[in-house]
């Protein structure tokens, strides 16, 4: 698309967004509604163009990607009308005859950039809490999800007016010319080097942004810990999309004396959940690329695997697979995998672990397996992340009843449920004066008695 073209679509969504049209709730809800519909109709297509992408089954698209819209989606439904009415605050005793609240208002013409890892999820899931805020939105699919991004494209320009949501599909072309224009609101998804391009670009119109990027999370396995859950979780987590998700454990950081155990239970997991040949199962997906595929087998280092390491160039796929004897100066620590490859670095105390964690840029996610609940609180009080679990990996994402987004160099800002409708949102804080009185004290000439009052109300 030119840049004439992205130029006028962003002045006809200016223009309409102008007219008032996307401002009461009872609209949002019908814009919701149709979304909703559209997806439901589109259920089948949407699982193709997935698996021609990614090689995900029916099964892990629902759970993963449409499920999770068509629930937000619900979720906004269900609290609409309460997220866009006006908040009373209270009032100075200066102000006694005034109210003042806090008046929702969407910011305008917003960007929706989304990455290729899960296509639908993290372009329409954003595009869902545009909608209540009250927006309208420019959607770009990632060219790496070409299937996903040309169905999406498909389906929103059926159900709605360009001048409202528009897609634009393309390359890196594309992105820079729509960072070029002025946006009101950006949302981006992807890698922390595109995001540094995104922020730099958003900062010529002085335009706010949320930045979901991503990192290394770390999966800490204190020694009191069920092992066998443990285990099953963190190979759930993992190797989940073939290990393209931006919360997936980056890494395993284990106490030194359960390692053996530990790993010993991840092996036996990695059989039951995906077989003693993973790469012949018709359900088991692909990474995306050439170029990621060549990149993920740079990280693996054949004499530290201990689990899988075979892969399918034909085919793009990588078996489940779990490296031991890592440091944090190996190659496969220098930057986040997002493969199927599993390092496993072990600590002597959880102090040690600590201190180490805190010295690397702050995580999308942070997950601790244990039954000492003070280790617990110790890691989630002393570490920095964007969010995480307990005994669990990837599900604290999956809720509306939290926001979800990143901290220092995994982002800023987040969506979901109410973060979602906030995020997309300005809060006009307003005063409104009575005119049947009018207090002469803050008013020149000053005399000793208004100094009086003065000290009396603002104390």
């Amino acid at each position: 698309m030119t840049e004439t073209d992205i130029k006028k679509i962003v002045s006809r969504q200016r223009s309409y967004f102008h007219t008032g049209a996307t401002l009461p709730t009872e609209a949002r809800v019908q814009a919701l509604k149709k979304l909703k519909n559209c997806i439901s109709k589109n259920e089948e297509r949407i699982n193709e163009a997935v698996k021609k992408d990614l090689g995900k089954s029916a099964f892990e698209t629902y759970m993963c990607e449409t499920g999770l819209v068509l629930s937000e989606i619900s979720y906004m439904l269900k609290n609409i009308y309460s997220y866009a009415k006006e908040k009373n605050v209270p009032t100075p005793l200066s102000q006694f005859h005034s109210r003042s609240y806090k008046k929702p208002s969407p910011y305008g013409v917003a960007l929706i950039m989304s990455p290729w890892n899960y296509p639908f999820l993290l372009t329409i899931e954003p595009l869902v809490d545009a909608i209540a805020a009250g927006n309208t939105a420019v959607v770009k699919p990632s060219a790496y999800s070409p299937c996903t991004g040309e169905l999406i494209r498909e389906i929103l320009t059926e159900y709605f007016d360009e001048k409202y949501i528009a897609v634009i599909t393309g390359g890196r072309e594309e992105n820079t010319r729509l960072l070029h224009e002025h946006f009101d609101y950006i949302f981006f998804t992807g890698s922390q080097t595109v995001g540094r391009e995104v922020m730099r670009c958003a900062s010529a119109y002085l335009t706010p942004v949320t930045l979901e990027l991503g990192g290394k999370s770390p999966c800490i396995v204190e020694r009191s810990a069920d092992i066998r859950l443990a285990a099953r979780r963190i190979v759930f987590g993992k190797y989940l999309n073939c290990g393209q998700t931006c919360v997936a454990p980056d890494y395993i950081y284990c106490d030194r004396s359960i390692k053996e155990r530990l790993i010993k239970e991840i092996k036996k997991q990695i059989r039951k959940q995906y077989g003693v040949q993973p790469l012949s199962r018709e359900d088991y997906g692909r990474i995306v690329n050439q170029k990621h595929f060549d990149r993920i087998l740079s990280l693996m280092e054949p004499h530290k695997i201990v689990c899988g390491g075979s892969a399918d160039r034909q085919n793009l796929k990588i078996e489940p697979t779990v490296m031991d004897n890592v440091t944090f100066a190996d190659a496969v620590m220098q930057e986040e995998i997002f493969g199927p490859v599993l390092p496993v670095l072990t600590y002597d105390s959880l102090d040690e672990a600590i201190c180490n964690m805190n010295s690397l840029p702050s995580p999308l996610a942070l997950y601790i397996f244990t039954s000492d609940r003070n280790a617990a609180r110790k890691i989630t009080s002393r570490c920095g992340f964007g969010g995480g679990c307990i005994n669990d990996t990837v599900i604290h994402l999956a809720t509306s009843e939290m926001g979800f987004g990143g901290f220092g160099a995994s982002g800023m800002g987040a969506y979901h449920g109410k973060a979602g409708f906030d995020t997309f949102t300005h809060y006009k804080s307003i005063v409104d004066k009575k005119t049947w009185l009018d207090l002469p004290m803050r008013y020149q000439p000053h005399k000793k008695l208004h100094e009086k009052l003065i000290h009396i109300f603002l104390k």
